[in-house]
């Protein structure tokens, strides 16, 4: 059945190969002072490298216009559907919305704010190619990525608050921790204001990872079937602990891997382990 639609976003993406996330993308860019690289440019080898050895600490800039535009030509369809990273923690949308006006007149573009990033945006693209692949029309899609975005939550963990600092992006986290760089945080992201905010701390970096796992369960209640999206920086056995300690209470009926992408990692910094967790079957599939 062939697709009504194309389906694009951009790189507040982490992308899970076992779901359908293979969709073009707009990227985000680090700068390191003069020196910017695309979100695919670099490894995240060398941004660890770099973290650790360049003075200059670096900023990340969302998608432009053209960026968007690029990405609209290679849905290879005159109906897109771009999902968007949460208008709360970047300007992506925006830039989309500019270039959806710089669209041929043949081309119609559907802009939808996730509201959230990383694995829960995954899971919101997942539901748009789901449709797309289904031969459904572009409605549908919308009513599916809003089923998964009202049922998904994200939550994560970072080892220090020293790169959100760095990145200015630390805001309701820093003021719900009393300034306590030394706690560290449960992070997710507000579904009202689609920006972070705190609802959880530990004293040690392991302990927050358990706290994450807590935090899932209070959510759905102990022995709900859960869908899991599992994110790591620098080490992949802190999802893997993650993992183990929501299969301590939960059936798991889906769970994959993703590193976190290099320009997301910038504002985590290294050691980050996170979660996008969701109740039973995909709502297509009950």
């Amino acid at each position: 059945m062939s697709a009504r639609f194309g389906v694009v976003t951009d790189g507040g993406l982490d992308a899970y190969t076992e779901l359908l996330n293979d969709v073009p993308v707009a990227p985000f860019s680090l700068n390191f002072g003069s020196e910017s690289f695309r979100t695919h440019e670099i490894s995240r080898e060398r941004l660890y490298q770099e973290l650790q050895t360049n003075p200059v600490h670096p900023t990340s800039s969302q998608p432009t216009p053209q960026d968007w535009l690029e990405a609209y030509g290679r849905a290879g369809s005159d109906e897109v559907l771009a999902v968007t990273i949460s208008a709360g923690l970047s300007g992506s949308r925006n830039a989309a919305e500019q270039a959806r006006g710089m669209v041929g007149s043949g081309v119609r573009v559907q802009i939808h704010d996730s509201r959230t990033l990383s694995a829960a945006q995954a899971f919101q693209v997942h539901a748009a190619m789901s449709a797309a692949a289904r031969g459904e029309s572009l409605e549908t899609a919308l009513a599916w990525m809003t089923q998964v975005e009202q049922e998904t939550e994200l939550y994560f963990t970072i080892e220090t608050l020293e790169y959100l600092r760095r990145g200015g992006r630390i805001g309701r986290v820093q003021a719900t921790l009393g300034g306590l760089l030394n706690l560290k945080p449960v992070i997710t992201v507000d579904k009202a204001t689609g920006a972070y905010t705190n609802v959880g701390r530990a004293r040690s970096y392991k302990g927050a990872i358990a706290a994450v796992g807590e935090q899932v369960t209070r959510t759905y209640g102990e022995g709900t079937p859960l869908r899991l999206g599992l994110l790591f920086g620098s080490e992949r056995e802190d999802a893997e602990l993650l993992l183990q300690n929501v299969q301590a209470r939960h059936p798991v009926v889906w769970s994959g891997f993703a590193p976190v992408n290099p320009v997301l990692n910038v504002h985590t910094g290294p050691r980050a382990a996170g979660i996008a967790a969701a109740p039973g079957p995909w709502p297509w599939e009950r």
